[in-house]
Parts: C-alpha cells; structure tokens; sequence
C-alpha cells in the first residue's frame, strides 16, 4: 500500500521521463543550427577582449547589441563583426533606434527611412540576420521603482499609477492609437521589401510597461491583439515581433499560447526571456528572478523547441546581486544587476533549453 500510494503520487509525465533509458555518455544537448541559441549582450562601443573572454567563459557565442547610429554602413557593420569573430562571437541581433520623425509621422520621415532601408542593406551585406527596434510614443519608465527580493537582491517593480496623468513632453506630443498604427504602418511598407532582399529579420518590441496610455499617448504593441495586427501589416517574416514572455505575462496572458500563436507563423524574430509576478495585469507588477515567478520558463522553452524557434533567446534584466552592487555594476532599471547577475539568468536559460532539447527528441 505504502509504495503504491508513493507511486500515484508521483505525475505522470514524470514518469514518462523517467522510463526512458539513460543515455549514458551521450552528453548533453548543444547549440546548432536547428535549436534556440542563448545570447549575452555586448557594448559596441566596448568589444574589448577582456569582454569577449568573460562572455565565452560563460558558453555563449552569440551576442546582441545596440547598433551604431543610422545609416549604418558595410565598413562600420564589418569592423564590428570582425572584432567579435576575433573573440569566437557572432553578433546576430542589433537594436536600432534614431527614426523620432517616422514614429511621429513629422516631416522628415522619409529621410529616416530612407537612411534605416540603408542599414538594413548593410546588416544584409554582413549577414546580421535581425534588426531589433522599438516604437514607443513613450515609453512609461517613471512609473519603476526599485523593491528587495531574496535575500536583499535588487528587483524592479512597476505601478502605472506613477504615470498616471502625466503630461505629454514637449519632443514627443500626444498621439492616439490610430496614429500610430497609421505611422508604423507607413513605415513597414517602406521598408519590409528591403528586409526581404537583404535576407534580414525586423523585430518590434513590445510596450514595455505595456500601459494602455503612457503621458497621453496610446501604445499600439501593449496588447496581444497589437502584436497580432501588427504582422498582418505586411504579410512577411521579416515583420516580426521581439517575443516576451514577461511582458506577455504582465498583460495577464499564458506566454506558452502566445509563444504558439506567433512560431506557429514564423513571426517571432526574437526572445526576450524573463519572469515576473503579477498583482494586476498591465499596471502592478514586479520583474523577479527568472527561477521564481508566474511563467513556467520550462514550458516556455519547450514551446519555443516545439515551433522550431532557431534564433536567439536573450535572458534579459538581471537582478541586483551583492557582487555587483560592489564593483558598481547595473542594467538601467531601479534594481538592476549586472555581470552577476546575467551570469545566473544564462545558466538557467541554458539548463532550459537543455531540458527542453532532451524532452523533445524522447
């Protein structure tokens, strides 16, 4: 009775598991051409090679980065893949940003695009594959605030109440939703054909804190509905998303049918991979260590694996640890960690992914 009793206790798919045979000496699961690959961030204006060394100690060869100011040209893009490949690094996603008139829909727009579509042929000749960007009216950042984890550790918490009210700033204005939509959307078809002739991947980050309204101006990415109209713009792989399960989850949505939705359409040309507690969807939450949160990160990768996700996975903002703190090392966010802390977010993302991978193919 006792060992039966042990034994209904026990879940199944545990059970499963465990009735595959060992593979002893097998090894474990490594990256390549047909599975995620975990990434670490670098400066680009830091490619040191005491830098390369700390991010390969780590087991990463993949890297993502702000990119230089736009236009990017080949000879720039070229020194800097160069630079990495000397550390045994590929950059494979770089952030672009500085198109203010394209995301308004001021004058000058054109210009923009026009210098952005030169990148992209840049990033095409280098064989970066994904640009990654953002279009934020605003992006809500007064309403953070730093809160203690385990132990004293550095968490960032946001409440929209903090934002609440606030004015329009005077660079920006105050734009409504439909707007927006008609901005981006001028833009996507400006500049998707070009991606496509490069071979390169666009991915949209969504709002994040994903407020509604952020100092009077609508977000047009702070919704999964958003991100759906989004790729229906232009009907295209390169028009794909940045997929983050956090901000999936502080909209109050299940990340593993998210993650499904978007791979199931190859749309998703990025992963920011993190996790957080929610109190109230939207506007009352707390970004934690990836290990503790609301997301099951294991079911998440497995997804990821499932869909047959091949680009990068990026384990972003690091909590606050001691070490860290000591040497004066942080992300931008109120309880933000550094090396420390990214160091323990890469080896659990690895140890997903490796379970993940060895699931699968049982």
């Amino acid at each position: 009775m006792k060992g039966a009793l042990s034994t209904a206790l026990v879940p199944a798919s545990f059970l499963k598991a465990a009735s595959v045979p060992f593979n002893k000496g097998g090894g474990m699961p490594v990256e390549s051409a047909d599975t995620p690959k975990i990434a670490a961030p670098i400066s680009v204006n830091n490619i040191s090679d005491e830098t390369m060394r700390q991010v390969k100690q780590i087991g990463v060869d993949h890297v993502l980065m702000g990119g230089p100011p736009m236009p990017w040209t080949e000879a720039r893009l070229r020194e800097i893949t160069d630079k990495l490949s000397s550390g045994g690094l590929k950059p494979w996603n770089m952030m672009i940003g500085g198109f203010p008139n394209t995301l308004y829909g001021r004058p000058g727009r054109d210009e923009e695009i026009e210098k952005f579509k030169q990148s992209v042929r840049a990033a095409g000749k280098v064989g970066l594959p994904v640009i990654e960007y953002n279009f934020y009216a605003h992006r809500a950042i007064e309403g953070y605030y730093a809160q203690d984890g385990r132990g004293g550790a550095g968490l960032t918490a946001f409440d929209a109440e903090r934002v609440k009210g606030l004015a329009a700033l005077d660079n920006e204005g105050a734009h409504d939703l439909d707007s927006m939509w008609n901005n981006i959307s001028y833009f996507l078809k400006a500049v998707i054909p070009t991606a496509e002739e490069s071979n390169v991947r666009l991915a949209l980050h969504p709002n994040d804190p994903p407020v509604a309204i952020s100092r009077g101006s609508a977000q047009i990415m702070g919704t999964v509905e958003g991100w759906k109209h989004l790729i229906g713009i232009v009907d295209s792989p390169a028009n794909g998303i940045t997929f983050d399960c956090g901000v999936t989850r502080e909209m109050g949505e299940d990340p593993v049918e998210v993650c499904r939705y978007f791979g199931s359409r190859d749309r998703i040309n990025h992963v920011h991979y993190r996790n957080v507690k929610v109190r109230k969807p939207y506007d009352d939450y707390t970004e934690v260590f990836i290990d503790e949160g609301d997301n099951d990160m294991l079911a998440i990768m497995r997804e990821l694996v499932k869909v047959k996700y091949r680009r990068l996975i990026y384990p972003e903002h690091e909590r606050a640890l001691d070490y860290d703190r000591k040497v004066g090392i942080h992300n931008q966010y109120p309880g933000g960690g550094g090396y420390a802390g990214m160091v323990y977010d890469i080896g659990y993302a690895r140890a997903m992914l490796q379970s993940a991978l060895i699931l699968e193919r049982t």
